[in-house]
């Protein structure tokens, strides 16, 4: 998952997860561990819920299930129609253009007393229909930015996926062997063009930026240009490059109301999340049109399985220092969250070398 520790001003979702070197010890010595502190289970209304079992972390000494993964079709077809309860993917991965129109005054979803206008370059992007609409996937993948994803050699296998999910405009080319190449929807907070393009400061910059936008090629580009403020300029900064330039990307701005929705039904279900991070909240869409939903490079820990360090990012040299206390998210118990619906086979959570790799 990408990572979660974005500058205060900046919009705080994020691909990844974060955990102290002391959390791994105590936490998971396999995927496959059959106990958790935070379990998904159906109750008696068959919805998910979560339950909490004790204050402590997962032990070491839990035994690895003997089976291999199987899907649970039942229960995702559960969880979509109790996620449909909340939201419809299909109408709320973007704000379209009949609702909007330049120089309309938007609240920020995470800061209510500060407003945006709606600027005839963001107008002009806004899609006219969703870009999901009437769409369903045998299997998806979501594609985190985790350092685990290095040597995993699970490229083919993500790009063999039906619909591929990429968070914050990760770079894929010099990784395709481990990260795969096919892109269909990629995220972009906002403070990706100040963290990974230095806020296009000079024709350097730009270029990289553009060559990025340029190769994914009638993907969906997803800006969440309406979260939080101190975003504006650099999605202003993109738009217009995407007009300039002509460039072919299907761009989406989510609806005010997708987080608040997102983090309801978490919620609903126990997963006591503060704000979600984007991988979480692509499972949350992806559970709406995709049939089976598999997960890479979402690891919340600086070691991994055999105590091995792990980059923060796959792509970079960022160090675990980078997130912080005071962060939005609460990644550790997402991916507990996220652990126990692949024990269940809601999911695959892959966190180590895929299956082909040889």
């Amino acid at each position: 998952m990408l990572g979660a520790g974005f500058i205060n001003n900046a919009f705080p979702l994020s691909c990844r997860s974060s955990g102290g070197r002391g959390t791994i010890r105590s936490a998971v010595n396999s995927l496959h561990s059959k106990s958790n502190r935070a379990e998904v289970v159906i109750n008696d209304s068959s919805s998910p819920a979560v339950v909490d079992r004790s204050n402590e972390s997962i032990k070491h000494n839990i035994k690895p299930a003997s089976s291999k993964w199987r899907h649970n079709q039942t229960l995702s077809l559960k969880i979509r129609k109790q996620i449909l309860k909340f939201l419809d993917a299909e109408k709320d991965i973007s704000v379209l253009k009949g609702t909007l129109k330049p120089g309309d005054i938007i609240h920020y979803v995470f800061d209510r007393d500060s407003t945006m206008n709606v600027s005839q370059n963001l107008y002009e992007l806004l899609p006219r229909t969703s870009p999901l609409k009437g769409k369903q996937f045998p299997t998806c993948a979501i594609v985190g930015n985790s350092g685990v994803l290095l040597s995993s050699r699970c490229g083919p296998e993500i790009d063999a996926h039906s619909f591929v999910i990429r968070c914050n405009l990760a770079p894929v080319q010099e990784y395709s062997q481990d990260v795969g190449m096919k892109t269909d929807l990629v995220t972009m907070n906002p403070s990706v063009i100040q963290r990974a393009f230095e806020d296009l400061v000079n024709e350097t910059w730009r270029e990289k930026l553009l060559q990025r936008l340029h190769s994914l090629n009638g993907s969906i580009l997803w800006i969440p240009a309406f979260m939080a403020k101190g975003g504006k300029e650099r999605v202003e900064w993109v738009n217009e490059l995407i007009l300039k330039h002509h460039i072919n990307v299907r761009t989406a701005y989510p609806s005010l109301r997708l987080l608040h929705a997102v983090r309801g039904y978490w919620l609903t279900n126990k997963v006591h999340i503060k704000r979600p991070t984007t991988g979480l909240l692509m499972y949350t869409l992806a559970t709406r049109f995709c049939n089976q939903i598999y997960l890479y490079g979402f690891w919340p820990f600086p070691l991994d399985q055999n105590q091995n360090p792990v980059k923060y990012h796959y792509y970079d040299s960022l160090k675990y220092g980078y997130t912080s206390q005071a962060s939005p998210h609460t990644m550790p118990l997402e991916f507990k969250a996220l652990k126990t619906l692949h024990q269940q086979g809601a999911l695959k959570l892959t966190v180590g070398e895929c299956d082909g790799a040889t």
